[in-house]
């Protein structure tokens, strides 16, 4: 069975999402790389936390890569990425680069979902106006 374009088009927002966890925020903090350290301080946490908010986040990457847990992956991390927006709010962050940012992440992650499953697309149908 081939694949539509619009479950290509998710395919490559998740592959996105997924890529820059990874990348951009697991990788970082499990290698204990010192920006991580910089951020938490700049942001008001212990540093201790950096390892497992690094392991929170792999965990729910690896979820969400698996496609019987994705969903509830993507439902863990908007908890994940509301309080990251939450902490970026109270240490009054800029807001279109760092405090929206989350959203930003969330939209990709969500989009890339809902263009690559049949039965979310079904659970959240797009309407259009005449219907």
């Amino acid at each position: 069975m081939k694949a539509s374009a619009s479950v290509w088009v998710g395919r490559v927002l998740s592959a996105f999402f997924v890529l820059f966890m990874l990348g951009a925020s697991v990788a970082p903090k499990l290698l204990g790389m010192p920006i991580t350290t910089e951020i938490m301080d700049g942001l008001g946490w212990p540093r201790g936390y950096v390892l497992g908010i690094g392991i929170l986040e792999l965990t729910l990457t690896l979820l969400y890569i698996y496609r019987p847990t994705s969903i509830l992956a993507a439902v863990l991390f908007m908890g994940l990425l509301g309080g990251a927006m939450a902490t970026n709010m109270r240490a009054e962050q800029p807001l279109f680069s760092h405090t929206l940012f989350s959203i930003y992440l969330g939209l990709v992650m969500w989009g890339g979902l809902w263009l690559r499953d049949e039965k979310l697309r079904a659970l959240f149908p797009w309407r259009r106006k005449d219907a």
